[in-house]
């Protein structure tokens, strides 16, 4: 997540600048072809170009709008975890007499927070962390899924005969959270608590539950592919004509103008070409990665800070004054 006030126009540019090269190269060649090698008769009618745009622009506006309402959707799912979080922490600390149980509900519920935060970040096909702008992006800030393993932190949570289960299992979080309901089941067969409490306790695991297949919902399924390829080849069809559809329009221009600029206005179809086609080209590279909330792009939910600022409560909850420093922002991004 981004915690500045905005993006530095400069980084913008820079994210984007391989559409940029990609555009001016193209932007050249119709203009090429019509000024020195005579022809003309390659442009393309102005109404035929603007009804093009506009369809461009109503697909481009649909999938953003989409992509940023999959994005309000994970943050709603984690403010919800967060909500449940402090919930079982408050309930662990006073449901049970004993500390060392408290603490057990508690780390138990930290174990599985981790697992899952893990699990959203491995990689997808169709995310575009792989694509060579984010990567090349990635350098301003550090992803803390990729430079520290799970198998590194679950110690601090979880007991040893719960360890090696977790670890081998093929949805950790999932198995941890079968075991916090065993845990709370042994706890109401002992009697040490009601079953009042043991209801209430199943209740708020089972919120936890619902959020975290929410999170896998927004994680394993990827906004609609036929979509996205409509998209594309909208977007990438109307940088190839759009060129064409200018040629005409400059050319009549060289009648109202003298000097310098006389006879040569066409070459003005370059740099105007490219302003515009830019525009659609990063509406889609900014849609393409805001579609994929927890792919540890520059603009995902941080659901590491959370996670760290929701240990901290937790342990404080429970009188624990260990201090957990907050993940500074890098390059301000934090994750």
């Amino acid at each position: 997540m981004h915690l500045g006030k905005a993006y530095k126009f400069s980084e913008f540019v820079i994210w984007t600048r391989r559409q940029i090269y990609w555009l001016l190269v193209w932007a050249s060649v119709p203009v090429v072809l019509y000024q020195c090698l005579g022809l003309t008769w390659l442009s393309v009618p102005m109404p035929v170009v603007a009804l093009l745009g506009t369809a461009t622009s109503f697909i481009v506006g649909f999938k953003n709008v989409q992509t940023y309402n999959r994005a309000m959707e994970a943050q709603a799912v984690w403010t919800s975890i967060q909500s449940g979080s402090r919930l079982w922490g408050m309930i662990a600390r006073d449901f049970l007499g004993d500390v060392e149980r408290s603490k057990e509900l508690v780390n138990r519920h930290l174990a599985w927070m981790t697992a899952l935060r893990y699990e959203l970040r491995q990689p997808r096909v169709w995310e575009s962390m792989n694509q060579s702008f984010n990567i090349e992006y990635l350098r301003f800030y550090r992803i803390p899924e990729r430079e520290i393993a799970i198998d590194a932190l679950m110690p601090e949570y979880l007991p040893k005969a719960e360890l090696m289960p977790v670890l081998s299992s093929a949805s950790k979080a999932t198995k941890v959270m079968s075991l916090q309901c065993a845990a709370i089941r042994r706890l109401h067969a002992s009697g040490q608590i009601g079953s009042n409490f043991y209801m209430e306790m199943e209740r708020a695991l089972r919120d936890l539950i619902d959020q975290q297949a929410k999170a896998e919902r927004l994680k394993n399924f990827p906004y609609p592919r036929q979509y996205a390829t409509v998209n594309t080849l909208f977007v990438r069809f109307f940088c190839l004509v759009f060129p064409f559809g200018l040629l005409q329009e400059f050319d009549a221009l060289n009648r109202s103008v003298t000097g310098l600029m006389h006879g040569n206005m066409i070459w003005l179809v370059v740099p105007f070409s490219v302003m515009v086609s830019w525009m659609y080209t990063s509406l889609e590279q900014v849609g393409g990665s805001t579609e994929n909330p927890f792919e540890g792009g520059a603009n995902d939910v941080p659901i590491s800070m959370l996670c760290r600022n929701i240990e901290r409560e937790m342990k404080e909850m429970l009188g624990d004054d260990m201090a957990l420093s907050t993940p500074e922002p890098d390059a301000c991004v934090v994750l």
